[in-house]
Formats: C-alpha cells, structure tokens, sequence
C-alpha cells in the first residue's frame, strides 16, 4: 500500500466554494480522507508549508499536436507530431494541469499517444481525445481534418473516428480564424451533416463538440444535439435557453482570441486572422458575458497551439474569464469540477473529496484572489504521484 499525506495547506472546496486549513490522506493513488487532520500512520507526509491545494485543473479544448507558433505549421509528419504533442503534454502537468480534452489532434498522433499514457509508457495528463475534426471539403480545419460532405459522408467520417478510438467527435459547424478564405460567421456543415455524425458518437456513447462561432452554425449544431460549444462568437437568448434545456456546454476559449489581438501581424500572425479576430473579440466577449449571466454551464478551454497560445498557459483562461466579469468561484469550477461534468468524469475527477483520483495542484496563493499566481504551480500531483514539484 502506497500512503501520503498532504499536510499544512490550505484545501480549495470547489464544490462548497470555501478554503480550509486541512490535510488530505492518499491511499494507492486515491484521495481516502480529507479533513483537518488525518490519520498519517505508515504515510509519506508532505509538507506544503501554507500553500493551496487545489484539484487538478482541466482544459477542455487543446491541440497536443500543435506548437503556438504565430502562423499553424501543418503536413509535419509523424514522429515529428508525437514529439511535439510529448513534449506539451509535459507542459500541462508542470502548471498543474491533469485532464486535457483534446479537440484536434493529426493523422491518429492524439489518440495514439493517449493510449500509451494509459498503458503507462509516457507521463501525461489523464486526457479524453478526438481524433481528425469532420469539416466540409474546403472548411475550417481542413489541412488537419477529414473532409466531408453531405449526411452519409459525415456520419462515415464519425465512425472512422470512433474505430480508431477517439473519445469525442469534433464537427465544424461555422468557419473560423486560422484557415484562410472561411469567415467566422459563416456556417459550414449544415444541420442534416451534424445530425448525422452527432448521432453516431451518440450510439456509442461519445459525445459531439462543435467549432462553432457564428450564430446560424451554432443553432445548427444545438438543433442536431452537440454536447459543447466551442468559441461561441454569437449566440443569442435561444441558444442559452437550449443550452440550459439541453445540457449543452460552452467553451469560450477566450486565450484564443486574446493571444491573437495582443500579438497581431506585428508578430507574424497571418494578416487574415488578425483581421478576423479584431472583427469578433468584443462580439466574442460579450457573448461569453452574457452565456455566464444566463446560467450556461461554462468550462476551461484555451484552444492552446493556436498562434501564441502556449501548452503552459492554461491558468491565464482564469484571469480572462474573471477579467470578464466571472466570479472567481465560478471560473474555478469551471476548470475543474464543471469540466469534469462536461467530460463525464465528476465521479473520479474535479474536486478533493475522498473516493477520488488523486489529481491535484499546490499554488501559493488564494486562487480565488490571484488567479494570475496561478501561472506558478509549485506542485502536480497525479494519481497520487508527484510528477511536478517547484518547493
């Protein structure tokens, strides 16, 4: 039996919003006892001198394959594509990040690679993927996806994704930023094409995100039964109703945009993209308040390996979302125990409760005050290992 105890640290309750002095017991990688003193006999102790414990943070929408170069680097082949999605797996864990869902991954690279950290032979966030996104002949995401074309074709195209093993089905309902010659605001895959390939992740069980931004997609894809909304530039009162109806998440992915206009062509950016982004932020923003004033259940997504938007950045989502009006309590929940609902893990995942995986991150100061601080993680535990430790 394998036993530490994590002591002298401050527990962040996301499930009550409160922090405690506390200890929290592992046992063989799972959380057996919180509370303000646990038993520690036969335990390994560990000292965490005052600083916070918090659950593991998720992000929800991530590229393993991509690096954040200022312009998309496409057509690398294999190895070179395992290598990279390696080595920003690893940045994950260093800033305590321990769930990713990937969104996006090449040529099978993201699900390959979440099957060898299943089988233990590489250190990874624990992690559900998609496989290629399905978009239309031409679409956004082409250079990486599977194109098709009309109901059958898509729901073909699910199928491939769900054979080699891919944990979500990613659809492109609306074009977007990084591919060239397709607007934001325009819809793609029509509603008959989502309806299609959302129902056969249904069947067995895997849910459907959509790249969505533009409102006309974004209906499409809720009447045709997605689970997330990723990006989300324009939605109106019906689409937060049929969220809510629905169960139906939103991932704003505000870094995405952020690191885009901050950066600009200055940097390299495609000017096209730029353009783009300057045309939707404060549309993007104020949709992303309104979502949250409505009561749709957002989550952590950063959209990293976008243009300056780094595998090490996770926690930067936070102090956009908070920047924009969320209460640090919510956006808290929103990446840890609101995406492991999302990802329907919040029975193992998501919140320091006994029972639970053993995923967790130690920062020096309050999260619910500093959530820029949280670009320091001290520690990164999982599964009960320490695998990151800045102490």
């Amino acid at each position: 039996m394998s036993k530490k105890v994590f002591r002298n640290c401050k527990v962040v309750d996301v499930i009550n919003k409160r922090i405690s002095d506390g200890e929290v017991a592992v046992v063989d990688g799972r959380i057996a006892e919180v509370g303000p003193s646990v038993d520690a006999e036969g335990a390994e102790v560990i000292d965490l001198k005052g600083k916070y414990l918090m659950p593991g943070l998720f992000n929800c929408h991530t590229h393993m394959c991509m690096a954040p170069n200022a312009a998309t680097d496409f057509g690398l082949n294999d190895a070179k594509l395992t290598i990279q999605s390696i080595n920003n797996l690893k940045l994950y864990l260093k800033t305590g990040v321990t769930f990713i869902r990937d969104v996006g991954g090449e040529n099978y690279v993201d699900i390959e690679v979440r099957n060898a950290a299943r089988k233990g032979l590489l250190l990874a966030p624990d992690m559900q993927v998609s496989g290629k996104c399905i978009c239309m002949t031409g679409g956004h995401g082409w250079q990486m996806g599977r194109e098709a074309d009309g109901p059958d074709d898509c729901r073909k195209a699910a199928r491939e994704q769900l054979r080699a093993g891919a944990d979500w089905i990613k659809i492109m309902g609306t074009g977007g930023v990084m591919t060239e010659g397709v607007e934001p605001g325009s819809p793609q895959l029509n509603e008959d094409e989502l309806r299609a390939a959302i129902e056969e992740g249904h069947k067995v069980g895997a849910k459907a995100a959509t790249h969505s931004q533009g409102m006309t997609g974004i209906k499409n894809a809720l009447r045709a039964g997605v689970d997330s909304v990723e990006h989300g530039f324009y939605m109106d009162d019906w689409c937060f109703d049929w969220m809510k109806e629905h169960n139906v998440y939103f991932v704003p992915t505000l870094a995405a945009v952020h690191w885009i206009k901050v950066n600009g062509v200055e940097a390299g950016i495609p000017e096209y993209a730029v353009r783009k982004v300057n045309a939707t932020c404060e549309d993007h923003l104020n949709t992303f308040r309104n979502a949250y004033k409505a009561g749709v259940k957002i989550v952590l997504g950063t959209d990293a390996g976008t243009p300056f938007n780094r595998h090490d950045m996770t926690a930067y989502e936070l102090v956009l979302m908070v920047n924009a009006g969320m209460e640090p309590w919510d956006a808290l929940r929103a990446g840890t125990i609101v995406a492991a609902e999302m990802c329907g893990v919040d029975k193992t995942h998501g919140s320091i409760e006994a029972g639970k995986k053993a995923n967790l991150a130690v920062f020096d100061n309050d999260p619910t005050k500093d959530q820029e601080g949280m670009l320091k993680c001290r520690m990164t535990v999982l599964g009960g290992e320490i695998v990151h430790c800045d102490m």
